[in-house]
């Protein structure tokens, strides 16, 4: 092995030749530029976005139906608390589904992005719903639909 010295190959600002790579004028530019409105930049992502997840919920819609269960509610808000994606009933069983959809797996199952805060938050959603519909006696199941590009795979009793 040879000698790995401990003091830095270079030291900054001494030669601009030598430090061109690291000293990049991003800042500068961005002053340049004037900036879009805010929500604007973003705009295109999040209509992407939302229609891959309007995309997915349709998918898992069928694929309940196609198991024999009727879809009571889509989309379905509590106030500010927070919306369920998808319920359906067969039976005496309510299926509380939770879709998430992305593009690729490059960051993780889709599943994952159901957190512990996001299932206490469904549970409570779905006790609302509960209480506002009152569907009689039934058992509560919480799926969760992971859509990745244009595979849809159904986790049931998720959690």
């Amino acid at each position: 092995m040879g000698h790995v010295p401990q003091e830095p190959f270079r030291v900054e600002g001494e030669d601009p030749h030598l430090q061109g790579r690291e000293r990049r004028r991003t800042s500068a530019r961005r002053t340049e530029r004037p900036r879009p409105p805010v929500g604007e930049a973003s705009a295109p992502r999040r209509s992407a976005n939302n229609a891959r997840g309007r995309w997915g919920e349709d998918r898992a819609a069928e694929w309940y139906r196609a198991k024999g269960f009727q879809i009571v509610e889509r989309n379905w808000r509590d106030g500010r608390n927070g919306e369920i994606d998808l319920i359906a009933r067969r039976d005496q069983v309510l299926v509380v589904c939770e879709v998430k959809a992305r593009a690729t797996d490059y960051f993780g199952h889709p599943s994952l992005a159901v957190t512990r805060d996001k299932q206490q938050r469904l549970r409570r959603l779905a006790a609302a719903w509960l209480a506002e519909h009152q569907p009689g006696r039934v058992t509560v199941r919480f799926d969760v639909a992971a859509v990745s590009g244009t595979r849809v795979e159904i986790i049931e009793n998720a959690f």
